[in-house]
């Protein structure tokens, strides 16, 4: 199939090539047919599979020509983080560049002028996180009586941060006559809730099944102490292979320890989290993203926003509390069906955490025991799980990086180095004892 099969203008099929694009995802597949039908979807994918234009492309075809005066917000697209909501705007103005209309991004955190600016002149295309939102709209800055199209993106880490009082509350202003997309990575049973309650006989598009892990990532488990993770990660960091890591933290003081820790043991880091001001965090993401600095420190609502190519490893410095968060922090390697590795840490508090996520995912996560700082009481015995090579020790890697070049190919005394990121992922499935 391809984007022309799809039946959109000429316009927007310019924009897709201009970006390299030739052939629809699964998602953009399933859904662009039934949104330029006006249906109602009901959205399911995971991160990385190309949603935003699943929903930006018919979203700007059906939009049409911009008015020839007024220009009243006709689509809204509520999102939880202010990178999200940066990224999805401009996902918008590129796909938009021949057609002449508008978008802009509303979010907290900055001042409020240049939107208000903004929203004064016109615009057919708002983005926005709920708190800026409803503050605009409770000092009467934007109107939505032409609304035509509600878009929800993330509508499950908006569930996880709080915001589902604040998307009621927008929601309730809004037309009844409209029509909603609802795209979100997982469904949980509040997410379907919601879902039922904002939309009108949906069309499900659900490409793959909810908190699933991408089959091109390989997944190891590291069990550590917890006095032992910052030694652990310079340790793993060693290896040259980790080209461009994201390390999840739970909490943002911790992401601001391990930051500090890395760059004192000379590794090249930066972090954000929602204490950052935008500025140094798009400043750490452009860093990231040029390659200038190896590793980025997150908290999960932080990382939301980030859409980095070639994130070769995912490390899970702490595990998450949430299964679906699992699924969305690994997400961020192995996008588009390119390999990417996933390594987590796991003490022995968090041994409670790693069978909830086996379990979510219905997979087993394979052990590395040979490392030095390997905890016995964090896990199962050598004997009750199948012993994981630990990668092969270099020197950390200082600078940049080529984005289209692999991981460089190990060499030295090891014979069974970890996978590259890419080489086939592992097909382990064994079911440790301890469940």
């Amino acid at each position: 199939m391809t984007f022309e099969d799809l039946k959109l203008q000429d316009s927007l099929l310019r924009a897709v090539k201009a970006e390299g694009y030739l052939t629809p995802t699964p998602i953009q597949a399933e859904a662009i047919p039934h949104v330029l039908a006006g249906r109602d979807v009901l959205g399911c994918a995971q991160t990385g599979t190309g949603k935003t234009a699943a929903f930006a492309l018919p979203i700007l075809q059906r939009l049409g020509d911009p008015p020839p005066h007024v220009r009243p917000v006709r689509c809204l697209v509520l999102t939880p983080t202010r990178e999200l909501a940066s990224q999805i705007c401009e996902a918008f103005a590129t796909y938009g560049r021949n057609t002449g209309l508008r978008q802009t991004v509303i979010f907290g955190g900055v001042g409020q002028d240049s939107q208000v600016s903004a929203l004064r002149k016109g615009i057919d295309v708002l983005v926005a996180t709920p708190g800026r939102l409803l503050d605009l709209m409770s000092q009467r800055m934007v109107s939505f009586h032409a609304l035509e199209v509600l878009v929800l993106d993330e509508a499950d880490r908006m569930l996880d941060m709080g915001f589902i009082h604040d998307v009621k509350r927008i929601i309730a202003a809004l037309p009844c006559k409209r029509q909603t997309l609802f795209f979100s990575a997982t469904m949980p049973p509040d997410i379907v809730a919601l879902s039922r309650s904002i939309l009108t006989n949906p069309v499900r598009v659900e490409v793959t099944p909810a908190a699933t892990t991408a089959e091109t990532v390989d997944q190891r488990v590291y069990l550590v102490d917890r006095a032992s993770k910052r030694a652990l990660l310079v340790h793993v960091l060693g290896d040259e292979s980790l080209s461009r890591a994201l390390v999840f933290t739970r909490t943002k003081s911790g992401a601001n320890r391990v930051t500090r820790h890395l760059q004192e043991a000379g590794v090249e880091a930066d972090v954000i989290h929602g204490n950052k001001s935008q500025n140094a965090r798009e400043r750490a993401l452009e860093s990231f993203n040029r390659g200038e600095i190896r590793v980025l420190v997150a908290t999960d609502i932080a990382a939301r926003g980030i859409d980095v190519e070639g994130i070769s490893h995912v490390i899970n410095f702490d595990l998450p509390n949430i299964p679906e968060s699992y699924v969305h922090r690994i997400g961020r390697t192995g996008r588009a069906g390119a390999a990417g590795i996933a390594l987590s840490f796991c003490d022995g508090e968090e041994r409670a955490f790693l069978r909830d996520i086996e379990r979510t995912i219905r997979r087993s996560v394979p052990v590395v025991e040979d490392h030095p700082y390997h905890s016995r009481s964090s896990g199962p015995s050598r004997s009750e799980a199948p012993r994981q090579p630990e990668p092969h020790r270099t020197h950390p890697r200082r600078g940049g990086h080529s984005r289209t070049s692999g991981p460089p190919a190990h060499s030295g005394p090891r014979s069974a180095p970890m996978p590259s990121a890419s080489a086939p992922p592992s097909r382990d499935r064994y079911v440790p004892k301890w469940f």
